[in-house]
C-alpha cells in the first residue's frame, strides 16, 4: 500500500488541528494509504520531520498548517534526493499559497480536493536564504504574519492582520535597493520588493494571473514615493503593477537584489535571513495536489 505521512503544527491559526486528525486519516485510508501522523513541536521542527520523512522514502507528505509549515517541509524535503506526492491542508491566519492554489481553510472542503487527487508540477525558489514556495519580501507590511501577537491572531483571526496593518500605514520604509535582474540593474529608493511566484502575498491579491510552472517569477519593485506609496500599494492590488507609475514588474529566471543594512526579509509569510539575497528558480520542482479550477496557473504541464 502507498504511504503517507501527515506534518501538522498544532498551534498554527485557532489551534483546532488536532481535532481534525482522525478525519484526515480516516479519508487517506480511503484513498488506500497507510498513514503515520507527526507533531511539529517547536520552528523549524518541521524541517527535522519531513527530511527524515523523505529519507524513508513516503508516497505522500500531507502538510497541515499554515504558510510557515509549508514553508519548513520543503527545506526538509529538498535536503533529500526524494520528492514526495505533496498535499496541504491549510489552517493558517492567511495562508496565502492555499487560497492561490485554491485550497479552502474549511477542512472537509479541503479534503474534497485531497480526494480529487488533481496534482500538478509547481515552481520552487532556491535562494541564499533556503527554498521558498512562493515569496521572498523586503519592506512594507509582508511581515505582519509573523509581527502580530499570536494572541490577537488566535482570537481575532484576519482581523488582527488588519489592525497591524493600521500601525503600518503612518511608518512608511525607504530602503535602497541594488537589483540586479537578466534585463539590466536597478538601483533607487524602494519600499516594497516582492519576488514572488504566486497570486497573493500578504493577504493581497498581487499577481492577476500568474504561471507557477513556467520555470520564472515576478520581481515586482514599488519605488518609494513620500505619501503616495499607500496610493501605489492600493492601485497595484486592483490593477496590474505593470500599469502603475512608480511600480515595475519583471518576469525573470533568476534575481539578485542586494541591500547595505540588515534589513529582514519575509520568507513564504515568516521572518527570514537579513542582508542581501540571490534567487534562482527550480522549474515544475514540487509535485502538489491543487484545486482543478486553479489549472489556468499551470499552463506547461505534461498530458
Amino acid at each position: 500500500m502507498p504511504t503517507c505521512t501527515v506534518i501538522y503544527n498544532p498551534i498554527s491559526g485557532k489551534h483546532t488541528i488536532e481535532d481534525h486528525i482522525p478525519i484526515i486519516v480516516d479519508t487517506l485510508h480511503k484513498m488506500g494509504y497507510t498513514c503515520e501522523v507527526k507533531r511539529s513541536e517547536y520552528p523549524k521542527h518541521a524541517i527535522k520531520l519531513s527530511e527524515e520523512v523523505c529519507l524513508q522514502k513516503t508516497d505522500m507528505l500531507l502538510m497541515a498548517g499554515g504558510d510557515g509549515t509549508v514553508n519548513e517541509c520543503l527545506n526538509g524535503m529538498f535536503k533529500t534526493d526524494h520528492r514526495p506526492l505533496v498535499s496541504y491542508i491549510p489552517t493558517g491566519t492567511s495562508c496565502d499559497l492555499a487560497k492561490t492554489l485554491g485550497i479552502p481553510k474549511n477542512i472537509k472542503k479541503a479534503l474534497k480536493i485531497l480526494e480529487d487527487n488533481y496534482a500538478v508540477s509547481m515552481d520552487v525558489v532556491s535562494s541564499s536564504q533556503g527554498y521558498f514556495a512562493y515569496v521572498a519580501a523586503l519592506g512594507n507590511y509582508v511581515d505582519v504574519s509573523y509581527s502580530t501577537p499570536e494572541k490577537w491572531k488566535a482570537s481575532l483571526g484576519y482581523f488582527a492582520y488588519v489592525l497591524a496593518r493600521v500601525k503600518q500605514f503612518f511608518h512608511i520604509k525607504k530602503i535602497p535597493m541594488r537589483v540586479q535582474l537578466p534585463d539590466g540593474r536597478y538601483d533607487k529608493n524602494y519600499s516594497l520588493a516582492l519576488l514572488v511566484n504566486s497570486k497573493r502575498v500578504a493577504s493581497f491579491s498581487v499577481i492577476n494571473r500568474p504561471i507557477l510552472d513556467d520555470g520564472k517569477l515576478d520581481v515586482v519593485l514599488y519605488g518609494h514615493i513620500p505619501f503616495l506609496n499607500n496610493l501605489l500599494f492600493l492601485l497595484s492590488f486592483l490593477l496590474d503593477p505593470k500599469v502603475i507609475p512608480g511600480v515595475r514588474r519583471h518576469v525573470v529566471e533568476e534575481a539578485y537584489v542586494e541591500v547595505d543594512k540588515p534589513y529582514r526579509w519575509t520568507i513564504d509569510g515568516e521572518s527570514g535571513m537579513e542582508g542581501s539575497i540571490k534567487v534562482r528558480v527550480i522549474p515544475k520542482a514540487l509535485r502538489i495536489i491543487v484545486n482543478r479550477s486553479t489549472r489556468k496557473y499551470f499552463k506547461n504541464q505534461e498530458q
